[in-house]
Order: structure tokens, then C-alpha cells, then sequence
């Protein structure tokens, strides 16, 4: 500096390297600042959410070691097949006292739905009436979201081989020859599927969260579970577990809006831990399943040869973009007249355009029967013989049977290994081959054949 008080070139040099230094440890106090507050607003949070959680919840079921079977008497069966009932009726009761099952279930009187049974709409709320001053319902409202928040984040801790009944047993003296064929018939398929189970997923502990059981639907007054299988008689057995529940008294009375999209039957992700576990070690837990190759080639049919104002514009717009040289506009437009070819060429691309759908998807996955254990196992091939059996067993009335009616494309025949056939002779021996491996695993699980000769 100069003695004019002027500033030379170095002076300005080291006024400005100051300045920066000055600069940085304010950019460092204001991130050390920031990183504190974060860490702290995390802590509270952490705090409020131990705080807000059900100890009830948190703890696993106790007493329930691995390995461990629940077996319980079957509903008093009618004359002809009588299982086994070694445990007696007091085991049942002691079980029910224990479990607290609530089976408060809504009926309706036969002949008649509720005023509104008839609305197409997926989602029904019951009106509420809230008065400001009611501390009791705002406590109830915020126990139930704390529920639902443990529910959608902590899984639920299964025993292997947890099955609520054991079908596979009936008396020594049943002299019903055809009785004797369906008990044997059902204990080798489950026994096929937990062998397939032990082989390609093996575990001894079981995590089931709420995904697994979402497609499971919940008829209480009978004590049922039953994986909904699309194109493997799903929309059937909707109907009868409906008459079940007392919400109709003939299946025929039942349109095919209100199986689908009425919401008259629970699933099991809609209770609590306690109420999903109960049911999975005490209900009665049914499958139904088909050939894969002629699932999927009736759920083609049905989304893709037929009017359809979701499957057209989600799925056949974005097949014929991508598999379809030189599509017209109109094809592009609408996503009509998806073929066959390109429909597998969508399935067995990695990098669909759009994602897997239930309609054809694995049943290994829809279900996970390598995680729940299931007590009866039917096939679409013998459905009017298991499902009949099936109503027997659980004590169903007398009048009620499968039904067989085809309430969609009614005109139209069905899907069978023949038409299969003809499908998949369109495509080429490698894409049968892709087909097949990918549903390798459902083939496996419940004994179907190979369904063409040059398949390895």
C-alpha cells in the first residue's frame, strides 16, 4: 500500500485471496448447519414413528415355531367322503376362542343384493357422519392408519407347511371307491407342488407380505380362501363363493359387472396382520389352475379377437408400435387386431413396452403356493368333478354346484387343447420353445404335459 492510501496490484491480490477464504468457511458453517438440522429432523421422525407404532404389531407371533402344522377339523361333511376327524370339535372351538376370528360377515336375505349390488363401480364407501367433538372416532381413524402403515411395511412371519386343514384324510371304512380316487388325486398334487417347491425354493422360514395375497378373496361364513387364477374359471367360482356369503341365492343371478367390478368380496390384503394370519392357519385355501399354453391362448381371445376399451389402447396400441412393420394408422390409432405372433413376441421381450398383466401371468406368482399352502388344489380339465368335491368338503348346501355357464363370448367355443394347437402352429419351433420355458415352472408344479413333441 501506498502512502496515499492507495492500494497496489499485490494489495488487491491478497484483499481478493481473503475475500475467498472468508467465503468458504461461510459455505462450510452453512453446510454444517444444514447436515445438523437434517440429522436432527431425522431423529424426531425416527422418535414419532417408534412412538406411533402398535407393540401388539411389532411383536412376531409367539409360540409358532417353524415346522409346526395346524391342522383342524373340517366342517361336519355330508354322507359319502368323511375326513378324518381326529381332533374333534373342542380343538375347534378352543382355536376359534383363541384366534378371536371376527366372522362378523354382512348377509343378505336370498333372491335380494343390497340397493346398490348393481353398481359397476369398483370403489364404494359407506357415508360417515363426523361430529368435531367425536375424540373417540378420531382415535379409532388413527389407530387404523397406523395399522395399515405397519401392514404395507412389515411382512408376515409363516411356518413352513402351515395348512389350516388336512383334506387329504377320510375314514378307513369309506367304501366309496370314487371318494378314495379324489382324496389320492389331491394328495399327490399337493404333494407334486411342495416337491417343486423344495426343489427350485427352498427356504424354512416364509415372509409373506400383503403383495402375496392380494389376489386372494375372503368367504368367512365358510371358512375359504380362493387364489383368483384368471381364464382358469375364476368368474364361476366368484359367483359361488358369493352364494356362500348369502349375497344371492342362485349363481345364475349374478352378472358378470357385479363378479368383476361390484366389490362384494374381500380380499385378505384388506385386514390387519392379525386378521390375514388367522385366516392363512385356519381357512380352507383352494386354488383352481389350467394348461398354461391354453390359458393363455383363451386370454388372446378374449382381451385381443373381441371389443375391449382397455386392452386395446394400453396393450395392443404399444405391440403393434413396436412388433408390427409398416402398421396402418388406423392400426396404430386404436390397437386393434393385435395378432398372435406379435402378442408372444410382447410376452418374451425383456424390455416390454408395457408390463405383465394377471391374465397371463404365472400362477406360481399370482399365488405363491411355495409360500402359502394351499389344502386343495383343482384344474380347469376336471372343474366340475374338484369343485363339487371341493363343496362337499366344506359342507356347502346341497343344492349348490359348480356352475358351467359361459357368461362372456357365450356363442363363441371354448378354448381347448385343439384350438390351442392351432394357435401355436403359428409360430416358429423356437418362440414354442421361449413360450414354454416361461411357463416352465407352472408345467412343473402341477404335472401338465409337454404340449407339443419337439418341446425339450
Amino acid at each position: 500500500m501506498r502512502a496515499d492510501g492507495l492500494l497496489t496490484a499485490d494489495g488487491m491480490v491478497y484483499f481478493f485471496f481473503a475475500g475467498l477464504r472468508t467465503d468458504r468457511r461461510g459455505v462450510i458453517m452453512r453446510l454444517t448447519c444444514m447436515f445438523s438440522f437434517i440429522l436432527l429432523f431425522g431423529l424426531a421422525g425416527l422418535v414419532v414413528f417408534i412412538h406411533l407404532q402398535d407393540p401388539v404389531e411389532m411383536v412376531h407371533q409367539q409360540g409358532l415355531a417353524p415346522g409346526m402344522k395346524f391342522e383342524f377339523a373340517l366342517n361336519a361333511p355330508k354322507k359319502g367322503c368323511t375326513p378324518n376327524n381326529q381332533y374333534g370339535t373342542s380343538i375347534e372351538a378352543a382355536a376359534k376362542q383363541l384366534l378371536n376370528i371376527n366372522q362378523d360377515v354382512r348377509t343378505y336375505p336370498p333372491y335380494q343384493y343390497s340397493a346398490s349390488l348393481h353398481n359397476s363401480n369398483r370403489r364404494q364407501k359407506k357415508p360417515i357422519f363426523l361430529r368435531r367433538d367425536n375424540k373417540k372416532y378420531n382415535e379409532r381413524k388413527l389407530l387404523k392408519k397406523r395399522k395399515h402403515f405397519l401392514l404395507k411395511e412389515t411382512p408376515i412371519l409363516m411356518p413352513i407347511n402351515s395348512s389350516a386343514v388336512d383334506l387329504m384324510r377320510m375314514e378307513e371304512d369309506d367304501r366309496n371307491s370314487n371318494c378314495k380316487k379324489l382324496y389320492e388325486v389331491q394328495r399327490q398334487r399337493k404333494k407334486l407342488m411342495q416337491d417343486i417347491c423344495l426343489k427350485y425354493k427352498s427356504g424354512s422360514r416364509r415372509i409373506i407380505t400383503p403383495y402375496h395375497v392380494s389376489r386372494i378373496f375372503v368367504e368367512d361364513k365358510y371358512k375359504i380362501l380362493y387364489c383368483e387364477v384368471p381364464k382358469a374359471g375364476c368368474s364361476n367360482w366368484k359367483r359361488v363363493l358369493m352364494v356362500l356369503n348369502g349375497l344371492a341365492s342362485s349363481t345364475k343371478d349374478i352378472p358378470h359387472n357385479t363378479v368383476h367390478y361390484g366389490n362384494y368380496l374381500k380380499r385378505l390384503d384388506s385386514f390387519d396382520r392379525k386378521g390375514i394370519f388367522n385366516r392363512l392357519n385356519t381357512y380352507k385355501k383352494m386354488i383352481f389352475v389350467r394348461e398354461p399354453f391354453e390359458r393363455l391362448v383363451s386370454a388372446f381371445r378374449d382381451k385381443f379377437e373381441h371389443a375391449n376399451n382397455y386392452y386395446h389402447p394400453v396393450f395392443g396400441k404399444a405391440i403393434i408400435s413396436k412388433y408390427r412393420r409398416n402398421a396402418t394408422r388406423e392400426a396404430l390409432r386404436t390397437g386393434s387386431g393385435v395378432q398372435f405372433k406379435e402378442f408372444i413376441q410382447y410376452l418374451m421381450d425383456v424390455h416390454r413396452p408395457v408390463g405383465m398383466d394377471i391374465h397371463w401371468d404365472h400362477v406360481s406368482r399370482l399365488c405363491s403356493p411355495c409360500l402359502i399352502d394351499y389344502d386343495f388344489i383343482g384344474k380347469f380339465e376336471s372343474m366340475e368333478e374338484d369343485a363339487n368335491f371341493l363343496l362337499h368338503l366344506i359342507g356347502a348346501p346341497q343344492n349348490l354346484t359348480f356352475p358351467r355357464f359361459k357368461d362372456r363370448h357365450s356363442n363363441e367355443e371354448r378354448t381347448t387343447s385343439k384350438i390351442t394347437q392351432q394357435y401355436f402352429a403359428k409360430l416358429t419351433p423356437v418362440e414354442r420353445q421361449r413360450t414354454y420355458d416361461f411357463y416352465y415352472m407352472d408345467y412343473q408344479m402341477f404335472n401338465y404335459s409337454k404340449p407339443f413333441e419337439d418341446l425339450y
